[in-house]
């Protein structure tokens, strides 16, 4: 059974015979090298993703001041994949796409969570277009409190300040829409092909997912056990594939969940396992997580550890079959809240 069904309460029921307003939330990037550190400092601030020591009154100033320290190494990892987040340009990009493909009764709109286009100023546009209803789509497949949960209620507390007429639902997790799972077998399959013909079959797929803390997850959170019912779609659709399944963007003195993939690369390489596909989870578009992470950090620690050949099949940016399956969950969630 599809869970992508749930839903998180919106705010009126939704017509056919309306335009209906398409919101896709992400989490944003710096527009520039200098705009790195107010960018850290407007994540580290929100307490739904960080929990910084002492409380909500000591969020913002050790806000500051972890930006202030983190911003040297970030600026340089942005600095070496063209000076800005590329989020942005993908999410517009696949708005456009969504659009096209949708048609004249729908309008797309970007959203983002730590950067602009924010919250107030996205629905005031929609006030002035004359939307009346929306979807609102969190371009996180699998739902987490930090990423999905907090854009979806920073879109809820604005929706009620400035457009509390506003009827709405949110498609809060896709994580087992079977477009998207064809999709991402398709990117997966592309990837294999930079494989010679002959090998190809046994080059192991190593899924990377990002890293949550682990309280979190041990406190309900149900990204984790979402990612796992990703890689299971996937591998009923790629069956006898040998795979992993690791994190990145673990970071700070806190237990994360594991294993790390640097750690999956050690020990396929000392299995002798020279060849590898690397497949991000959780990850629409291309940003640092991939462009810096996976491009440029992971394919150095794989050439350290004795993998010869380290390649990671393209993200789902704006390819037609991942818009089509945004799409067809858009269509299938207006009919649904209809």
């Amino acid at each position: 059974m599809q869970r992508t069904l749930d839903s998180l309460a919106g705010c009126g029921s939704l017509r056919a015979d309306r335009v209906t307003g398409l919101v896709l939330l992400n989490m944003g990037g710096p527009e520039s090298l200098e705009d790195v550190e107010p960018y850290l400092c407007r994540l580290f601030s929100d307490r739904q993703l960080i929990k910084l020591p002492g409380g909500p009154l000591l969020q913002k100033p050790l806000a500051r001041l972890l930006a202030r320290r983190r911003a040297p190494k970030s600026r340089e990892h942005y600095r070496q994949i063209g000076g800005k987040s590329p989020l942005r340009d993908w999410s517009e990009r696949q708005a456009a796409a969504l659009g096209r493909q949708l048609g004249d009764r729908w309008r797309t709109y970007v959203l983002m969570r730590y950067s602009a286009p924010r919250a107030q100023e996205v629905l005031w546009q929609m006030r002035n277009d004359g939307i009346e209803q929306a979807l609102v789509l969190p371009l996180y497949p699998q739902y987490a409190g930090a990423t999905s949960g907090s854009s979806i209620a920073d879109f809820q507390r604005a929706a009620a300040t400035l457009f509390p007429g506003l009827a709405y639902a949110v498609i809060s997790q896709w994580y087992d829409w079977s477009a998207y799972l064809d999709a991402l077998v398709a990117r997966i399959n592309e990837g294999l092909e930079r494989f010679p013909a002959d090998r190809r079959e046994r080059v192991p797929l190593l899924f990377s997912a990002h890293a949550m803390p682990q309280k979190v997850i041990d406190q309900g959170d149900p990204y984790l056990s979402q990612v796992l019912a990703t890689v299971r779609g996937l591998l009923q659709r790629l069956p006898d594939r040998k795979w992993q399944l690791g994190f990145q963007s673990r970071s700070g003195p806190v237990r994360w969940t594991g294993p790390a993939v640097t750690t999956l690369l050690g020990k396929l390489a000392v299995a002798r396992q020279t060849e590898v596909l690397v497949v991000p989870l959780s990850f629409v578009s291309d940003h640092v997580e991939t462009l810096y992470e996976i491009d440029i950090e992971l394919q150095a620690a794989a050439c350290q550890r004795g993998i010869k050949r380290m390649v990671r099949s393209p993200s789902l940016n704006d390819h037609e079959d991942f818009i089509r399956a945004l799409a067809q969950l858009a269509r299938h969630h207006l009919a649904l809240h209809g």
